[in-house]
Parts: C-alpha cells; sequence; structure tokens
C-alpha cells in the first residue's frame, strides 16, 4: 500500500533538487514567457513589408490607381521599372513581386473587354509569394470592378462575398499560434523534467539510496510526477495570465478553471511519458535522442501545426494515440469557442486513460529496471 505521506516527501526533494537547478528554472521561464511570444508574434501569415514594382505601361488613370493599392505594411512603397529590368531584378532578388499593367490597360477596361495584367513572382519566398499573389490579385480585381461600376459599364447583377469569421473576427494570428505554443512548450517541458529528474538519480547514484529505502517503483515515480508536474502548472498559469492574455491580449472565450482541469490531466499523461522514457535511457544522451523522437512528433501531429482532418486518413488515425491531439483539440475549443465540459469530457477521459496507461507501463519497467539493477 503505497504512503502518501512518503510521496510527498519525495516530492519535495525534487522541488528543492529543481531549485538549485538555475539552468533549468531560466529555460522553464524561457520557454513558457520569451518563447511563446515570440513564436507568436515572430512568424507571420500575413504578407509582411514585401518588395514590390511596376512596369506602367499604360499610364492612365487606372494603372496609376492600381500602383496606389499597394503600401505599408503589407508592401513596400512601390517603385516604377522598365520591362527591359524584370529579369535581371527578379534574378537579383530585388522585387518579390513585379506588376506589369499592359498598354491599352484602361482604353479595354472602358469598352468592357477582357484585360490582363501580368504578375512575376519571385517563388523562392515561397509564403510570402503565395500569399502575396493572392492579396494582388484580389486589390486589382477590385479595383478594376470600382472603376468599372464608376463609369456604370458592368452588366448583369453584381453579388458581394461576405465572410464571417467565427471566434477570430479579426484574423489576429497570433491568437491561434499563442494557443499552440503554449500547448507546445507544455508537452515538452513536463517530459524534459520527469525524465531527467529519474536520470539524473541513476546517473549521480542516488537511485541506489532510493532502493536501499523502504520505497516502491510507484511511490518514487509519483513523487516525481507530482512535484514536476506542480512546477509546470505554476509556470503554465503565469504563461497563460501574464502573456497569453496580457502581453498578446488573446481572450479565453471558456472556463479558465475547466482548461486548468484538462491541464492537470495532460500533464499527469505527459509526465508519465518523460517517466517511460527516463526508464528507458541510460545516460542524458539517450534521453536526448529520444525526445526528438517522440516530442517532435507529438508537436508537429497534434493539430496545431496543421488541422488533423488535413492529415492523411491513415496518419489520423495514428494521431488518436497521442494525447497531445486530444490535448490540443480540448484546449483550443475551450479557449477558442467557449466550449464546456459536455462538449470535451471524452477528449478529458481519453487523456486520463491514456495516462493511467502509460504510468502502469512506466512502472512496469522501472520495476524491471531496479531488479536488473539489484
Amino acid at each position: 500500500m503505497p504512503s502518501f505521506s512518503t510521496i510527498f516527501w519525495l516530492g519535495t526533494k525534487e522541488l528543492r533538487t529543481l531549485a538549485k537547478d538555475l539552468t533549468m528554472i531560466l529555460f522553464i521561464i524561457w520557454s513558457f514567457g520569451f518563447s511563446i511570444y515570440t513564436q507568436s508574434t515572430g512568424a507571420g501569415e500575413t504578407v509582411n513589408n514585401a518588395a514590390i514594382g511596376i512596369v506602367d505601361e499604360d499610364q492612365s488613370q487606372l494603372s496609376r490607381s492600381i500602383a496606389g493599392l499597394f503600401y505599408p505594411p503589407y508592401f513596400q512603397a512601390v517603385r516604377t521599372i522598365s520591362a527591359a529590368d524584370i529579369d535581371r531584378a527578379i534574378d537579383e532578388g530585388l522585387y518579390t513581386f513585379i506588376v506589369v499593367i499592359p498598354p491599352g490597360f484602361e482604353k479595354d477596361t472602358r469598352k468592357g473587354r477582357d484585360t490582363e495584367i501580368q504578375v512575376n513572382v519571385d517563388a523562392t519566398a515561397s509564403q510570402q509569394a503565395s500569399l502575396g499573389a493572392g492579396y494582388i490579385q484580389s486589390m486589382v480585381t477590385k479595383e478594376v470592378d470600382r472603376y468599372r461600376e464608376n463609369l456604370e459599364e458592368t452588366t448583369g447583377l453584381s453579388s458581394d462575398l461576405a465572410i464571417r469569421r467565427a471566434f477570430n473576427p479579426g484574423g489576429t494570428q497570433s491568437w491561434f499560434r499563442s494557443i499552440v505554443s503554449l500547448a507546445d512548450q507544455l508537452s515538452m517541458l513536463v517530459i524534459i523534467l520527469t525524465g531527467a529528474a529519474l536520470l539524473r538519480e541513476r546517473e549521480h547514484g542516488t537511485i541506489e539510496h532510493l532502493l536501499a529505502m523502504p520505497l516502491t517503483a510507484f511511490e518514487i515515480a509519483l513523487a516525481k510526477v507530482w512535484a514536476n508536474g506542480l512546477v509546470i502548472i505554476v509556470a503554465f498559469t503565469c504563461s497563460l495570465l501574464l502573456v497569453v492574455e496580457g502581453a498578446l491580449d488573446v481572450p479565453i472565450a471558456g472556463s479558465r478553471g475547466l482548461l486548468m482541469l484538462g491541464t492537470i490531466i495532460y500533464v499527469f499523461a505527459a509526465a508519465a511519458i518523460g517517466i517511460f522514457l527516463g526508464t528507458l535511457a541510460r545516460t542524458m544522451a539517450q534521453f536526448a535522442l529520444l525526445m526528438i523522437m517522440v516530442i517532435m512528433p507529438m508537436m508537429m501531429l497534434s493539430g496545431g501545426m496543421s488541422p488533423v482532418a488535413s492529415q492523411p486518413q491513415w496518419l489520423q488515425y495514428l494521431t488518436w494515440f497521442l494525447p497531445s491531439r486530444h490535448y490540443v483539440s480540448f484546449m483550443q475549443a475551450i479557449v477558442s469557442r467557449g466550449a464546456d465540459f459536455t462538449i470535451v469530457w471524452k477528449e478529458f477521459a481519453t487523456v486520463l486513460i491514456m495516462g493511467v496507461t502509460f504510468l502502469a507501463a512506466s512502472l512496469a519497467l522501472f520495476r524491471r529496471s531496479i531488479a536488473v539493477a539489484q
């Protein structure tokens, strides 16, 4: 029968050891503070300060109004170049986009003829190129339509496309990225702390001291889970309040208490994985390699980088066995859609069952390693 008093005092020993590890403390602060902020605001998914040139062979009012569409912060100030300089400018990487307006463009537009504008794109900047080409097409099309409407030369019924964004009306990318980054840092830190705590006992020789005491594998493992899990929960809460809601101004639509409950359950599951990897590895180098093999797939396939529904069908079946997939799912549901317990309870139960399963496997492996050591 496990002694909860023993588990408590073993856990406090873990906390004292962690408190003396300045490097790990700074790593936790960085991961849940500066790292989340920079990941949320640093890598944009919109066109930003793209270099653009224009070849205006029409020299008309319409061509000048099109040139005036492109302005900061999405594009740099438009520079006019000649048609002969297009290839050289693209080859030298001077412009990401070069818009060519052919002669007679305004005249053809006035007469209702089909018109074309050429857009040359430097696709080595793939993300900017893809998004920017869509921006330019939409902006030029709207400007031409507006020009024709002013001339009353449009025919047929006009139609407008009304787009309404659910849960993120302004399309603020940092709202989404901050939540995903918070989940990724949580997964990484929990596994690192619990696994490293177990390996530290083995490398420092203190595991033999523990084995000489009347302790069970369950007590040793659970002490490391609750102690390191407590540190991560505190760091997660501070990050949620100070960085996500504070600095990034991300609104939390659902219950914070429900989010914390789900996070505690996930921390338990992730800590069990950390114990399993820490038992499986014999050195910190092996543990680092195992982490790369485990944590990276957990982050990439959780649904944060790309929706699970967009992944191959066979891969979707495999991701069901990743607790990170279910955590990101109910985390986004609570934060963005305001989901209550009746909606997310299945994910809660799945993560809890996975945590119990991983912990049972970890304990079995841990007992086996103790038996071999003895």
